[in-house]
């Protein structure tokens, strides 16, 4: 099993970034995905999930509006679109696949919002 995450960098204060999470090794139609985040110092945080068709998206609350998460399920992906960047969210994002009582994470990919 492998969640591969890529998309990640440097960026300015407003600017955004397109995450991506290749997996491989498991059934990816039959897994809830989502994004989770750990800055430093914090604890991981989750900011959206997706269902296995795609059809139910929930986002927390202060990504609203900024992130866009969805699939695609023929390519075995996950993205995160990420706009009006702001420096405090500044952290590691990682993906998920969960499928009770299953749960698979990748390495992360390191976004870094600053000036």
């Amino acid at each position: 099993v492998q969640l591969v995450e890529s998309g990640g960098g440097l960026v300015q204060p407003g600017g955004s970034l397109r995450l991506s999470c290749a997996a491989s090794g498991f059934t990816f139609s039959r897994y809830d995905m989502s994004w989770h985040r750990q800055a430093p110092g914090k604890e991981r945080e989750l900011v959206a999930t997706i269902s296995m068709s795609g059809r139910s998206i929930n986002y927390r609350d202060s990504m609203k509006g900024r992130f866009t998460i969805s699939r695609d399920n023929v390519k075995n992906t996950v993205f995160l679109q990420a706009n009006s960047l702001k420096p405090e969210d500044t952290a590691v994002y990682y993906c998920n696949a969960g499928r009770e009582p299953i749960s698979y994470w990748g390495q992360g990919t390191q976004v870094t919002v600053s000036s």
